[in-house]
């Protein structure tokens, strides 16, 4: 069979969704992981057609050599074609197997036999070298288990059996009865014999058989059945099931005085080879299948029931049994037992690296495994420790991210981080949103002072002239009296306008902010019942501040507080802060800021006081004396008991040095 350039199995690119179903099913990790997409190592594929199988996705895709046998027909040679005894569980819904004979036939094949005639030569071969004392042999009729041996146990190679398949003992029997020209297409449910032999001019699995089928209009329904053509087989149509070939040399695997141990599927034949290489098995012989039998092959079509498949293969054995003409039988068996059916086997090791039992130690460390407990060996990754896991990231065949336990606790952390980004992106947003909306009404802040200065200059004087000029006793210093009052009253606004405007730059001093703390609370008045404490984390409590502005910042936020405990209860004032910041934490028991009065607290004019008791212009001006620090302010109050403590807090953050 000339090799094709197409690997035996491989990526269908796009369509693999990372589940590590693959990964799981490969019994020797020839999947690796990268850029999303679980690709196949044609080096270390040994042909299993596992993750053909379990891929929900069909992202794992085997070689297609329907175009090869397809021509070989059209060629005008003589080509035969050579069935798997397996093809009963294939073709379960055809109730007469020359059905389906005739239709293969109808393809153009020249002849059609069955292999498993082979299979009967095959174990007549095994019965002569099983009879010699050895110290056990390895079953070779399982290409997969083949190449799992010569390339991950090349030691135990001269173990394997000398003897051909019955795939290849087939074709070496059709080219001494029909003709060394003839060309040989097998057709079976196994894709590793795609590669297994030269001596063999195309594989077809059964599904490809099955489309080519569809492809021509070739049913069962339309087709004369016919016979297998000669050699006909006996036994050996029993070789695809769990120990067929026990069958087939009159051995048992009873554990009292069998000298043969059956193992199958991707788990079991790898822990016998192993068992049997520490030499824990004596001089057992091993029958072993990478499949649960042949009828389980991944070029089956569907995803047929084992046992059913294997009732079908036993009702067509017993059948077929029933009709043999043993005689004849016989005499083809002798006609060819002096065939050649002698096999040779080299081994191609893999080269692996050697594991750095450091860096082994840090990837298990990256993955959150800092103690054995927390070697949780689930197997989501797709192997069956985490030191395997963190082995094959070694070599790069996986990523960390296919650690199911770390890739949810990575998932929570960057969900919180995403929560907290949000949290100060929206804090962000809304100081961004605060300082456009301060910058407009400074702007018109400032220019309503300007134009209300002058005039409300002359009457502040003129008033304050009349109201001197005017006698105690006379009825109009009564309104005078008013009117002086009024005019400070609209100048202190207009002051307050214009501090709030201004863009003048800060006069930093350095300064000792628990000392400062102390001196702003002298200039308030504290009345009986509230309970003042002031607690300092700083270790160096040296800051650059404009000492009259930040004055005014503290001394109102103080203010503010008292007045919002008119029964009593508790100010406090926390310093902490860092080598780069330092916060100033002022927190009261008091009524509280509702939330919908939350977001005009800055708004120049905004008051909760009584008319005639506040400007509204204290906090808008601790805002800007604030922000000309390049510091931050925020603020958290609760109305609701319910929902905990009342009271209200102010966060002031403010960089220690001189920008």
């Amino acid at each position: 069979m000339n090799p094709s350039l197409q690997p035996l199995v491989f990526n269908e690119h796009g369509r693999c969704r990372v589940c590590f179903t693959c990964v799981r099913e490969c019994p020797v990790k020839a999947i690796r992981i990268f850029n999303g997409q679980a690709q196949v190592m044609s080096d270390r594929c040994i042909g299993c057609g596992n993750c053909v199988k379990v891929c929900s996705q069909s992202a794992k895709k085997y070689r297609d050599n329907r175009k090869d046998a397809l021509e070989l027909l059209e060629s005008g040679e003589k080509v035969v074609a050579m069935v798997a005894p397996s093809f009963p569980a294939e073709f379960a819904e055809i109730d007469d197997y020359r059905k389906v004979v005739a239709m293969i036939r109808q393809l153009g094949f020249y002849k059609v036999v069955e292999v498993a005639f082979g299979a009967d030569l095959v174990s007549k071969e095994y019965k002569k070298l099983l009879s010699k004392p050895d110290d056990g042999y390895i079953t070779s009729d399982c290409p997969a288990v083949v190449n799992y041996i010569q390339l991950f146990h090349p030691e135990l190679v001269r173990y394997l059996a000398p003897i051909a398949s019955p795939m290849l003992a087939t074709a070496r029997v059709v080219r001494k009865k029909y003709g060394p020209e003839v060309k040989t297409v097998f057709i079976g449910p196994c894709i590793a014999k795609k590669t297994e032999t030269e001596e063999v001019d195309a594989v077809l699995t059964f599904r490809e058989l099955r489309s080519i089928f569809w492809e021509r209009g070739i049913f069962g329904c339309l087709v004369q059945s016919t016979d297998f053509d000669p050699p006909n087989s006996g036994k050996g149509s029993i070789f695809p099931v769990s120990r067929g070939l026990l069958h087939n040399v009159n051995h048992t695997d009873d554990i009292a005085d069998g000298d043969f141990i059956v193992a199958e599927g991707k788990t079991n034949f790898r822990d016998a080879i192993r068992e049997f290489e520490n030499g824990n098995l004596g001089s057992q012989h091993l029958e072993l299948l990478c499949c649960e039998g042949c009828i389980m092959g991944a070029g089956m079509t569907g995803k047929g029931k084992r046992y059913s498949r294997r009732t079908n293969i036993k009702k067509y054995v017993k059948e077929k049994l029933g009709k043999l003409d043993e005689a004849r039988w016989k005499n083809e068996m002798t006609d060819f037992e002096e065939l050649d059916l002698s096999r040779g086997f080299k081994p191609a090791g893999v080269e692996m690296s050697r594991p750095d039992p450091d860096a082994i130690e840090r990837i298990l460390r990256e993955m959150g495994k800092l103690q054995p407990q927390d070697h949780l060996n689930c197997g989501a990754c797709g192997y069956d420790t985490c030191e395997e896991h963190a082995y094959a990231i070694y070599l790069g065949l996986a990523e960390t991210e296919m650690c199911l336990p770390y890739t949810i606790a990575t998932l929570h952390n960057n969900i919180s981080e995403l929560n907290e980004t949000n949290e100060r992106l929206a804090n962000a947003k809304n100081a961004l949103r605060q300082s456009e909306k301060l910058a407009s009404m400074g702007q018109l802040s400032a220019g309503i002072a300007h134009e209300l200065n002058n005039p409300l200059g002359v009457i502040t004087m003129y008033s304050n002239i009349l109201l001197d000029e005017t006698e105690p006793d006379n009825p109009l210093r009564r309104d005078l009296e008013l009117i002086v009052e009024q005019s400070d009253r609209c100048k202190s606004i207009v002051s307050g306008l214009l501090n709030f405007a201004r863009k003048n730059q800060v006069n930093l001093t350095r300064t000792d902010l628990n000392a400062f703390i102390q001196r702003s609370l002298k200039s308030v008045i504290v009345p009986p019942g509230i309970d003042l404490k002031v607690n300092s984390q700083l270790g160096d409590p040296t800051v650059m501040i404009d000492q009259e502005q930040m004055m005014q910042v503290l001394t109102n936020l103080e203010r503010n507080a008292i007045e919002a405990m008119p029964d009593g209860g508790a100010l406090s004032i926390d310093l902490e802060g860092d080598e780069r910041e330092i916060h100033i934490r002022i927190a009261d028991t008091g009524t509280g800021i509702s939330d919908e009065n939350k977001e005009k607290l800055f708004t120049p004019f905004f008051t909760t006081k009584e008319p005639g008791k506040g400007t509204g212009l204290g906090l808008p001006l601790v805002y800007g004396i604030v922000k000309m620090h390049r510091g931050g302010i925020s603020v958290q109050s609760n109305t609701n008991p319910e929902k905990g403590p009342t009271g209200t807090e102010f966060l002031i953050s403010l960089p220690r040095n001189d920008f």
